[in-house]
């Protein structure tokens, strides 16, 4: 999180920021707070400075006691004064502070200035979207005909957008989630398995709190959380740790369940597995030393890229504006896959560098070899997320019989070339 300092120093800049990236804060009650709290500062150091000078005549006079006593009531009226406007300052400065926890990470340079979608910038295409000469059923449609996506029990179970998948589309997401799994360890991303519940702070950390709190399932009797994405625990690893430079970078992979409120997305189009309330995902985690975040981030939006390219679905990676930016990003590539039955472009991955924002949170840092120790760089990226993965692979290798053609770099996992009637 910002400093007082920094804020102060650059209000300016982050009042920008928070503005291009459509992010409320209460400016004006912070410079009312911070114009309080310097104040009061400056009142207790005079009052200090003032209870010295008279200590300073209390022990020149000691002997007449009759000229001591009303300097004695002084510098107690004194100290009564200084410790209820200290008291105040702390009541300011934690107003202040839960201020600052909602002013944005800063937009890197190359990130388009924009307000929304429409703003976000294309950056490439891989694949061919096949034109066939039948009507393409969308998932759910075609996962309800072969008895594989099961929405109306999982309603039952639960309640809306919590699917159930059965049979082959159990084996489906077990076979998806092993061969991510297996790509990213033989790529260098060392596996971690990490808890799907965690703490107010961790969640504070990497960004998610204070501003996402309503889109999350909360455990009020234990304040835990359940997590929206590995992000979260798999960052939190190393919380207020002093890595060594040799260290670095250290890539992480982790399979998770993930859980989301989605709270305010009822309106949009939702239906079948586009937006869900439980899901899988596969998340790679990086932490690197500042001056090859950037690069890194480029060879993390690859790795997640050849996921598809294995699984040969056609998608697009595009560079969202600011408008479009998560809180704490500092710069972000969506990878979308093009889903014919829905007639949509679907999010499958973002992949993010968030610079030192989420290591400031969570005090991690690094020391150079020269013994300076600094904030380590922190990214993430969806290697992949599993609903419209799925969706893709539904429509996109959906047969004009209503088969579903297994994708050949799953099929030594599933043990089966399609699913058929």
């Amino acid at each position: 999180m910002y400093s007082f300092k920094f804020v102060r120093e650059n209000i300016d800049l982050l009042k920008k920021v928070s503005q291009i990236k459509n992010q409320n804060v209460n400016w004006e009650r912070f410079e009312e707070l911070d114009n309080e709290r310097r104040r009061l500062i400056m009142f207790v150091e005079d009052r200090r400075r003032w209870q010295k000078d008279l200590t300073e005549k209390i022990a020149r006079d000691r002997e007449n006691r009759e000229a001591v006593e009303p300097l004695i009531n002084q510098a107690r009226k004194y100290s009564d004064e200084i410790r209820e406007t200290e008291k105040r300052i702390g009541e300011i400065e934690k107003e202040i502070e839960n201020i600052i926890s909602f002013i944005p990470n800063i937009p890197h340079e190359s990130v388009p200035v924009g307000k929304d979608e429409k703003d976000n910038k294309i950056i490439r295409e891989w694949g061919n979207i096949e034109k066939k000469n039948f009507k393409i059923l969308p998932h759910w449609e075609i996962g309800d005909k072969l008895g594989i996506i099961d929405l109306p029990r999982g309603s039952k179970i639960t309640g809306s957008f919590f699917p159930v998948f059965k049979e082959k589309g159990a084996l489906l997401v077990r076979a998806l989630i092993n061969f991510m799994l297996d790509l990213h360890i033989k790529n260098g991303f060392k596996e971690v398995w990490v808890p799907a519940i965690v703490n107010r702070d961790s969640l504070f950390n990497t960004g998610q709190l204070p501003k996402l709190e309503d889109d999350m399932y909360y455990l009020e009797r234990d304040d835990f959380f359940l997590i929206p994405t590995a992000e979260v625990p798999v960052t939190n690893l190393h919380k207020n740790e002093v890595l060594n430079e040799d260290d670095l970078p250290i890539y992480y992979v982790a399979y998770t369940p993930c859980f989301r409120r989605e709270a305010g997305a009822y309106g949009k189009e939702t239906r079948g597995l586009i937006r869900v309330h439980q899901f899988d995902k596969v998340e790679l985690v990086k932490f690197t030393k500042p001056e090859d975040s950037y690069e890194e981030l480029e060879t993390l939006v690859n790795e997640a890229e050849k996921v598809l390219q294995l699984l040969n679905l056609p998608y697009r990676v595009v560079l969202l504006c600011t408008g479009e930016l998560s809180f704490a990003a500092s710069k972000c590539y969506d990878i979308e896959v093009w889903c014919p039955g829905v007639e949509r472009w679907l999010e499958v991955s973002s992949c993010s560098n968030f610079e030192s924002f989420q290591a400031r949170r969570a005090n991690i840092k690094f020391k150079r070899k020269d013994g300076k120790t600094e904030y380590v760089h922190t990214l993430n990226g969806s290697g992949i997320a599993l609903p419209r993965t799925i969706i893709g692979i539904l429509e996109n290798y959906q047969t004009e019989k209503g088969e579903i053609i297994i994708p050949e770099v799953l099929r030594d996992y599933m043990k089966i070339e399609r699913v058929t009637l």
